[in-house]
């Protein structure tokens, strides 16, 4: 099982410390001994500890993004992703990896 963490400083608005979502996703490492990740830019800071289950390869790293602009971290199973994906993909959509994450992503825009 996956781990996340995160912080978003919403009323002061100073910027995340990425030490400090480094030392979070320390924490969880038991969660996910197969990866990390982070993404900290001004008030936002999302952590990843990766149990790699269904991409096993670092295509389903995460924090995860397709453009730059929208970032995604999650811990869970979207059981419908093959679905979405392959409708996605009749729009149009790549994909570089045979992650859930980037279909959720993908989908999300």
């Amino acid at each position: 099982m996956c781990g996340i963490a995160g912080r978003f400083n919403f009323r002061s608005g100073a910027p995340v410390d990425a030490d400090l979502v480094r030392r979070m996703c320390d924490l969880l490492a038991h969660r996910g001994p197969d990866g990390s990740g982070m993404y900290v830019a001004g008030t936002v800071g999302l952590g990843h500890r990766r149990l790699a289950i269904i991409d096993l390869t670092e295509g389903g790293a995460q924090p995860m993004t397709l453009d730059g602009q929208l970032w995604n971290t999650f811990n869970g199973e979207i059981y419908n992703f093959l679905e979405l994906r392959r409708k996605l993909e009749g729009r149009g959509q790549r994909f570089r990896s045979q992650s859930e994450t980037e279909v959720i992503v993908a989908d999300y825009r």
